[in-house]
């Protein structure tokens, strides 16, 4: 890979990995609050997802000697990096949410509400 936009994505370009990226910006999380936080994600997506964070150094899993044992996930300094281009998507993204043109021609792609 050449192109340095492509590397990060290949890392954090999915819908989940995004979103579960997001949940952790405010803080250390659990599974179950995560499978609250975001609807429509099985538990072995977001297992698969956390899993993929993990292996590329952007999150954490720590488990805890407890019965029944307890685990949490947290960014890494690595995972910390993202946030200030996720805070900018998340500014444009208002922006546009606002400023929504009427005559928009449907995206075969689908659309968000």
């Amino acid at each position: 890979m050449h192109c340095p936009i492509h590397y990060v994505l290949s890392y954090i370009g999915n819908k989940w990995a995004i979103l579960i990226l997001r949940e952790l910006f405010q803080g250390n999380r659990r599974t179950n609050e995560f499978l609250a936080a975001l609807p429509g994600i099985s538990t072995k997506t977001l297992t698969a997802r956390l899993r993929e964070l993990e292996h590329h150094g952007l999150v954490t899993r720590t488990v805890f000697p407890e019965v029944p044992p307890r685990v949490e996930y947290a960014l890494t300094a690595k995972g910390r990096e993202i946030q200030p281009i996720m805070t900018a998507l998340s500014q444009v993204g208002q922006q546009w949410m606002v400023q929504r043109p009427t005559d928009i021609t449907p995206s075969p792609y689908g659309t968000r509400p």
